[in-house]
């Protein structure tokens, strides 16, 4: 399946596909849980950036395999405004190729690559960052979109 086709809902409990944002910029930024360190970091620095990147014409999504209950945890207990999609079937991580082996105090398991891509107005990816770390991130998204 094409990610523009993917359906997933939001923090807002509304239903989201990429390609209702055909003619739009997206900055998709892709974590791995809610309510651990680097992830609040990243979100708080989304949320705080978010006016600039509207102003700049790009709407940001943020994505994990949470659940949106979660999700909707995560932002009032992080004081977020952002629209965070809930891939619980893991269909966006999949497509976007961001779902990989990962190491914690020896142990293997799978989860989400934190990595960032920005959509053009039709749909493609010009933009990603894969395996990135989440601080000072959502400022260097915002710089590189600002030139």
């Amino acid at each position: 399946m094409n990610y523009l086709d993917i359906e997933v809902t939001g923090s807002d409990d509304k239903l989201y596909k990429l390609r209702d944002y055909l003619g739009k910029r997206v900055v998709l930024y892709f974590y791995p849980k809610d309510n651990t360190s680097g992830c609040t970091l990243e979100a708080k620095d989304f949320t705080c950036l978010k006016d600039e990147f509207a102003e700049l014409g790009y709407q940001v999504f943020g994505v994990s395999r949470d659940t949106v209950k979660s999700h909707q945890n995560f932002m009032k207990r992080q004081e977020l405004d952002l629209i965070l999609l809930s891939d619980v079937n893991e269909e966006l991580v999949k497509e976007f190729d961001v779902l990989k082996e990962k190491s914690m105090y020896g142990k293997k398991y799978i989860g989400i690559l934190r990595s960032t891509f920005i959509l053009d107005e039709e749909g493609k990816i010009i933009k990603e960052w894969r395996k990135i770390t989440a601080k000072d991130h959502a400022k260097n998204v915002l710089d590189y979109i600002k030139g």
